[in-house]
């Protein structure tokens, strides 16, 4: 069976590209300021009595720490 990443035919989408010049441009100190302001949000929400939008907004923060990762890994080594 042949691995999947060394087939030429398998290139990323001109859509993931484009995606990907876009969010290159965003300093990854944006992604670190979603997260904290996803745990503020979620701190004043519990706060207030809102327990499952609390919870809901709370869990944004590590899908936003993971984008800040992957956009780091996009700016360092590009794209296919």
């Amino acid at each position: 069976m042949e691995n999947p990443m060394n087939n030429p035919n398998l290139n990323e989408g001109e859509t993931t590209k484009a995606i990907e010049n876009v969010t290159a441009q965003l300093p990854s100190k944006f992604y670190l300021c979603l997260a904290v302001g996803a745990m503020v949000g979620s701190a004043v929400l519990k706060c207030t009595g809102h327990k499952h939008g609390a919870l809901f907004v709370g869990q944004w923060v590590a899908p936003f720490l993971l984008f800040g990762i992957y956009n780091k890994i996009v700016k360092t080594e590009g794209h296919d």
